[in-house]
């Protein structure tokens, strides 16, 4: 990771009061299972999910990438990243991965993204806008790329 520019990514506060981000309970039901080998002794700890990271500020510097060298924007985010899969949730690898929009979380959204013929980052949609969107609950606050909607 490029430490001279600001990361991509941030940590979302996991000791505030309210957040939930399903913890424990992991190791429970797998440290009396059978051993994979005889030199395994005890199991792993450590869980499987990587909770309390937050990609907003790469959706939103793609965002502001569009209509630039795909070359030049992913080398860009790739050094300011801890890993490249989240590049991928809104930008589509092929032609037929392609979105309108991609839910990121439980009520935001993102505009989805793709690569041109010519190596430039498009926008899938350009005329969606947050107004076209509908919520799927009343009770949540929904977001388009930032843009609140469905709420009066």
């Amino acid at each position: 990771m490029n430490k001279d520019k600001k990361s991509l990514f941030r940590k979302v506060n996991t000791r505030a009061r309210g957040v939930h981000h399903n913890f424990g309970g992991d190791f429970k039901y797998s440290r009396n299972q059978k051993r994979e080998s005889v030199e395994q002794t005890k199991g792993s700890m450590h869980g499987k999910k990587e909770r309390g990271l937050d990609y907003t500020p790469l959706f939103r510097f793609l965002q502001s990438k569009v209509d630039t060298e795909w070359n030049e924007v992913f080398s860009e985010a790739i050094s300011r990243l801890d890993k490249p899969e989240p590049i991928f949730w809104l930008v589509a690898e092929n032609e037929e991965d392609k979105k309108d929009y991609v839910r990121i979380g439980e009520s935001t959204y993102f505009s989805g993204l793709y690569v041109d013929n010519d190596g430039k980052l498009q926008l899938t949609k350009p005329e969606l806008d947050a107004k076209d969107m509908k919520p799927l609950c009343n009770c949540c606050t929904h977001t388009l790329n930032g843009k609140v909607f469905g709420t009066k």
